[in-house]
């Protein structure tokens, strides 16, 4: 495994992070996290205790954590336990917190949009085309054009449809 590890910040405090080049992944430091959302004054403890809670819950991703030597405040590097963003989220799902609380909202609103795009597929290229159009004008283009090729289930051949975006006004989808 190739990795380059680093540092981000998340509200002025440090959080560990390693990228994996096989796995294509990013690796945070749970420790660090937690240590965030909660704050404890031993982040270390406090997802020791929370992992021995949720492993006696049957929570299988943490029997399969990882770990992978990041540096230390000394400089050093040592095996710390990480996650990557899926298995963090799910993480962060279980930690009793007002700071988790917002993450969890948002976790809430993308599970919501998912399944109501499950139901209606149309859903979800609509938020394309209305992400789309959002990107064009944060770009300051004053026109974008998109062409997308749809496989409607009543007809056989595909569906072409273009989507026109004027600056000013809501994006317009064309069908032939």
């Amino acid at each position: 495994m190739t990795q380059r590890s680093g540092i981000t910040l998340f509200e002025d405090k440090r959080i560990r992070v390693a990228w994996d080049d096989e796995e294509e992944k990013y690796y945070f430091s749970i420790v660090d996290i937690v240590q965030v959302l909660t704050d404890s004054a031993d982040g270390r403890k406090y997802w020791n205790k929370l992992k021995q809670r949720l492993k006696a819950e049957g929570f299988e991703l943490v029997t399969n954590c990882h770990q992978l030597k990041l540096p230390a405040a000394d400089g050093k590097s040592y095996k710390t336990d990480v996650a990557d963003l899926e298995q963090l989220l799910r993480i962060i799902q279980s930690i009793p917190s007002k700071k988790a609380e917002p993450v969890k909202r948002w976790l809430a609103e993308v599970g919501a949009q998912r399944v109501d795009q499950m139901i209606d597929p149309e859903l979800t290229f609509q938020m394309a085309v209305e992400a789309a159009f959002q990107m064009a004008v944060e770009a300051g283009k004053c026109a974008a054009h998109i062409c997308v090729v749809m496989k409607r289930p009543s007809k056989c051949s595909p569906h072409i449809c273009a989507v026109s975006f004027q600056l000013g006004s809501a994006p317009r989808i064309y069908a032939r």
